[in-house]
Formats: structure tokens, sequence, C-alpha cells
């Protein structure tokens, strides 16, 4: 028995006629695929840095001893 494979497109494009209804799907092209997948490095990079700014100030008021409700009351 002989198998058949392919490979599925790891983004597509769902398009709707809004005068039709006709529904049609599209690859993302290479161009599209390396824009997107820049942007989604670019924001995992600032959620790890936000991270990083939110323990560095966490650390620096367990080392002054305030806790969660004080901090949030001096900064809002």
């Amino acid at each position: 028995m002989e198998r058949c494979t392919f490979m599925a497109a790891k983004y597509k494009e769902k398009i709707i006629n809004l005068e039709t209804g006709e529904e049609t799907w599209r690859d993302f092209t290479d161009a599209e695929i390396a824009e997107l997948e820049k942007a989604q490095a670019e924001a995992a990079a600032k959620a790890a840095e936000l991270a990083e700014k939110v323990a560095a100030r966490k650390a620096i008021f367990d080392k002054l001893g305030l806790t969660e409700e004080e901090t949030k009351l001096l900064f809002g």
C-alpha cells in the first residue's frame, strides 16, 4: 500500500467575500511568514525584558521589606 504525504502550509489566511459569502484559503508567502515570525520573536523578547524588570523591582521591594499592598499604595 502506497502512502501519500504532503507538507501543509504553516500559516494560512481565510479570505471571505462579503458579497457572496465565498470562503477561500491561501498560504502565507515566505516573506509574510518571515515577517510574522520576526514580530513574534520581537514580542517574546519584549515580554522577557519586561519580566526581568518586574523581577528586579520585586527584589528591591522585598529587600526594603515592602509588601505587595504597600508597593501598590506607593506606586499605583
